[in-house]
């Protein structure tokens, strides 16, 4: 039982991460279906929504519960905030522009490519998380 405890201590952030990636990907799908099956929402409108919310999300359970980010100043906020928004721009950006290269150039398969795209945009989102948006550091004045 203590191999698994220390185990688990180990890899905390990896694992934590990985659950509350699942629960913003949650977040989105509900967010999504419900715009568009309950309110009749447009689909790109409320993708744009359940994007927005899954982000919002997405950020204050990657700063409280997996990177243990606890500034509260304005100063870090608005730089994690910050960070943390223009890095899932940076890479929904990428993503969408190796499904056109892949799929519209290059002919691959799109389920393919969508997969790959994603775990390496998990991967990068989740450098970018540690080493600069999180990054451990004296909290700001």
């Amino acid at each position: 039982m203590e191999k698994i405890k220390e185990l688990l201590e180990k890899y905390r952030e990896g694992i934590s991460y990985i659950f509350w990636g699942v629960m913003t990907t949650l977040v989105n799908y509900v967010v999504y279906f419900v715009c568009t099956k309950a309110f009749g929402i447009d689909y790109l409108v409320s993708n744009v929504i359940a994007w927005l919310l899954s982000v919002i999300f997405a950020f204050w359970v990657n700063k409280v519960y997996v990177f243990r980010s606890y500034g509260t100043n304005a100063k870090t906020m608005v730089r994690e905030f910050g960070t943390f928004v223009s890095a899932r721009v940076l890479s929904g950006v990428l993503e969408t522009g190796m499904l056109a290269l892949f799929v519209e150039t290059l002919h691959f398969n799109s389920d393919v490519v969508k997969i790959a795209a994603s775990v390496l945009v998990v991967i990068i989102n989740y450098v970018l998380s540690k080493l600069i948006i999180f990054k451990k550091q004296e909290e700001e004045a």
